[in-house]
């Protein structure tokens, strides 16, 4: 694939792609130790066909996005809630845990890096970024890898759901994952079992899949790729608390801007047959941002928390705060921003 080429850019028609930007950066555990390669050209990875995470799948990964902002900045939305959800990820899965302090400072040094390609601020779009880490020994036995490349690459994207769009969902009779079993870290087969299930879901007309919990599935979990949340009929903003979902970096920070906006927000185990409490449903995630739910079908009962075709009044003022803070213009009570230098 060719290197992208910002002039050629067409910013206000980018859809959720991938782009082989100049560069990204590169660093590599072996010996015992971390060896940073830092800022890289090549975009390809190269490894032995018996490497650890081809076979079975040692694989971390992470998603957060650089905003540019009107005066021209750049900023990034709390990357060290990514760089500790990373460690944790890793952790989980018997790997070396990248430095979280550098991982931020290798974030910051891909944005700049790329700089061209943060897409203008009147565009809506941002500079997506993937670090991600492997296994790379090579071996056939079933053990943790004593090797491993951590990369970070980024891409421009428009939205990965337009704006406040309202979206059909429907209740999966799939598990996303598995109870006690991986679902708090952020691995790569946690999703490649979420894909035939969404490919069903959209071959029947639906946006994606709403997943209950792997062991009675009796309560809400979480969407394919974003959390769950509610709002009920009294004005209380309502996520699901459980051991099998990912703990979203969106989802944390909206129960906080729930909590100033008086909507008095909770975690908490919430029943699949309660779903008609809610006056306002929807979906919230890097790439999701927050999207509402224009109607959920399970067991062929289609249930509208508010609208088919326009978002409800508390998801536009949840979402109207969080895009405000990223982009600086709302302001920032709990530091979450972090400035890129550009120069």
């Amino acid at each position: 694939m060719a290197k992208a080429v910002a002039a050629n850019m067409d910013w206000n028609h980018l859809g959720f792609q991938y782009w082989d930007l100049p560069y990204r950066y590169q660093a590599v555990y072996r010996d015992g130790e971390w060896h940073e390669d830092g800022l890289i050209e090549d975009s390809s990875l190269t490894f032995s066909e018996a490497a650890e995470d081809l076979h079975y799948g040692q694989e971390v990964f992470e998603g957060l996005k650089a905003y540019r902002c009107k005066d021209g900045n750049v900023n990034l939305f709390r990357p060290d809630m990514n760089a500790q959800r990373m460690e944790n990820s890793a952790k989980r899965l018997s790997m070396v845990p990248f430095p979280k302090d550098k991982f931020v400072e290798a974030v910051k040094a891909v944005v700049k890096a790329n700089q061209d390609f943060v897409p203008p601020y009147e565009t809506g779009a941002s500079l997506y970024l993937r670090p991600f880490m492997v296994g790379t020994e090579p071996m056939v036995g079933v053990k943790p890898s004593k090797t491993y490349v951590f990369r970070i690459f980024a891409t421009p994207v428009g939205a990965y759901i337009k704006g406040l769009t309202p979206m059909p969902y429907m209740v999966s009779d799939y598990d996303r994952a598995a109870y006690a079993g991986t679902g708090q870290a952020k691995t790569a087969g946690n999703y490649a079992g979420s894909l035939y299930p969404a490919m069903k879901a959209k071959a029947a007309g639906f946006a994606d899949c709403l997943y209950l919990d792997p062991r009675e599935h009796k309560y809400i979990d979480e969407f394919g790729g974003a959390n769950f949340y509610g709002i009920t009929k009294d004005g209380q903003f309502v996520t699901p608390k459980s051991d099998s979902i990912l703990p979203s970096v969106t989802k944390k920070s909206i129960l906080r801007i729930a909590e100033r906006q008086g909507l008095n927000p909770v975690e908490t185990q919430i029943k699949m047959a309660d779903f008609d409490q809610f006056a306002e449903a929807g979906a919230m995630g890097t790439a999701a941002v927050i999207s509402p739910v224009g109607s959920l079908t399970y067991k062929d009962q289609k249930y509208v928390p508010f609208s088919e075709t326009e978002a409800g009044p508390v998801t536009k003022k949840l979402y109207e705060e969080l895009l405000g803070i990223q982009y600086s213009e709302r302001e920032d009570f709990d530091n979450w921003v972090q400035k890129v230098d550009l120069k």
